[in-house]
């Protein structure tokens, strides 16, 4: 197998587990270098690479970055003199390259738990936004393939038990669409000690306010602890259906995710002038 295709193949087979990776790409090179450009390495969480941009210290550094890069989520154009060690250059081939080091992954990964009408709703919906999504669900009959098709997993478990079954990281947006208090009780202060980059609970004012006061009464969750959780879930569109929620829900994320105001596109004719 060539090395161009076996990087190709680490980078399918990463994106099939879910898990994130950089790539390195050689893109400018000058002189005596070790690789052309278009040469690859994939890097690994764990530091492991396959593929090689040169070896030595500079392959070294250019790990060191990649891991830097799958834990910020932003892109690098390295550049490297290879001249002289002893001024701290990592090589001594004699030219110069450029490296672009970019953050590669699955899309990031929608956790349902619950998987009743608005639960199943949101899963549909967020396949066809192109996401990565789990569905838990602590009863098997609304936890399957059978049940709602196509999902990159289904996790049959307590809902407050879910972190045991699958890691939650800064790319995990959890909804909650559960079927009441007696289980947010116990999942939310397990979801609170996670990375999760959104946490929303369904319900109403009243049952968040009774889920508020529980978790602060009775477990000592703090008010800055909760400042992470969206409840209740989702924009405000007046939202009846299943389906209708699904998209309030998947706005929200959506919003947050990008940056999003959540207001609406069109401006009224006393500001238009401003904004253009």
């Amino acid at each position: 197998m060539s090395e161009d295709r076996a990087v190709l193949e680490a980078l399918l087979a990463a994106q099939d587990r879910g898990e994130l990776v950089a790539m390195a790409t050689v893109v400018r090179v000058q002189g005596s270098v070790p690789r052309h450009a278009g040469s690859k390495m994939l890097i690994r969480t764990d530091g492991s690479i396959v593929g090689t941009v040169g070896g030595g210290g500079m392959e070294s550094r250019v790990v060191q970055e990649g891991l830097a890069a799958i834990k910020d989520g932003e892109t690098r154009l390295l550049s490297y003199s290879l001249n002289d060690i002893q001024d701290g250059d990592p090589g001594i081939c004699g030219g110069t390259l450029q490296i672009f080091v970019e953050p590669v992954g699955a899309s990031p990964t929608l956790l349902v738990i619950g998987g009743g009408h608005v639960g199943k709703a949101l899963c549909e919906l967020g396949k066809w936004a192109g996401w990565r999504v789990v569905l838990n669900d602590d009863r098997e009959a609304f936890c399957n393939a059978g049940y709602v098709s196509g999902l990159d997993g289904y996790i049959i478990s307590k809902p407050s038990e879910i972190s045991q079954h699958i890691e939650i990281t800064g790319r995990t947006y959890v909804a909650a669409v559960t079927r009441g208090l007696p289980i947010d009780r116990d999942l939310i202060p397990a979801l609170l000690q996670t990375p999760a980059a959104y946490i929303g609970v369904i319900g109403s004012q009243r049952r968040w306010a009774l889920t508020e006061k529980a978790l602060k009464d009775e477990l000592g969750v703090s008010d800055e602890a909760l400042k992470r959780v969206y409840a209740p879930i989702g924009l405000e569109l007046q939202a009846e259906t299943p389906q209708e929620i699904a998209v309030s829900i998947l706005a929200q994320i959506t919003m947050l995710r990008r940056g999003g105001d959540g207001l609406a596109m069109r401006r009224d004719k006393d500001t238009a002038g401003m904004i253009e």
